[in-house]
């Protein structure tokens, strides 16, 4: 079952993420990107397939440069609900922290196949270890690519690269600085970032 090791890594007692529940994919793909302060800030990248969010994680965020690489740790596959998923995850649970929705939209492959619908292009890309996609995101638009690092230290490597077209730029993208002036996780950056500087009471 391709949610296992979602449903085994929580505690939905306890946290309220959703429970892994798979969903036929419709005609438009979704996909999101949660910014997620957990033990790091980073950036978790999801493409709707199969049913599910196929899911990386993006330590440095996405970038519209295309000379940038960034390292993409593919992680377990998440149910479709947490496409829209913001919110605290308790201490003591996986991934605890704060995550917010910093980009969503649809997703479609660059190249169609006639009599196969986007989702099985995108399973047979997946398959194959290197996605083309065309984002139609509020930050991310146009065509990325997404693929496997051959013989890396981690099994799980891969890289997102934009790709050049009419929503590329040439200068350095940060995606920090595409964050919303009320994000909740900066907010609770800065309180966790307040409490370290706070020396602990003399005995």
């Amino acid at each position: 079952m391709a949610l296992e090791d979602y449903n085994k890594k929580r505690n939905f007692k306890e946290t309220s993420e959703p429970s892994g529940k798979e969903k036929a994919s419709g005609k438009k793909l979704k996909f999101v990107i949660q910014r997620h302060a957990a033990s790091r800030l980073h950036y978790d990248f999801r493409l709707e397939m199969e049913g599910v969010l196929k899911s990386w994680a993006v330590p440095k965020g996405p970038s519209l440069n295309p000379s940038d690489k960034r390292l993409a740790m593919m992680v377990e596959d998440h149910p479709y609900d947490y496409r829209t998923f913001e919110g605290s995850i308790p201490k003591g649970n996986y991934g605890a922290g704060e995550v917010e929705i910093w980009d969503e939209g649809i997703y479609e492959p660059i190249e169609k196949l006639k009599g196969k619908t986007d989702d099985l292009v995108m399973r047979a890309e997946l398959h194959k270890q290197s996605l083309k996609f065309i984002l139609h995101g509020k930050k991310l638009k146009g065509e990325f690519a997404l693929v496997k690092i051959k013989n890396p230290k981690d099994d799980n490597a891969w890289l997102l690269i934009k790709h050049k077209d009419d929503f590329a730029v040439t200068e350095d993208y940060d995606a920090e600085e595409h964050t919303s002036k009320n994000s909740k996780v900066t907010a609770y950056l800065g309180e966790k970032d307040s409490k370290k500087k706070i020396p602990p009471p003399k005995a």
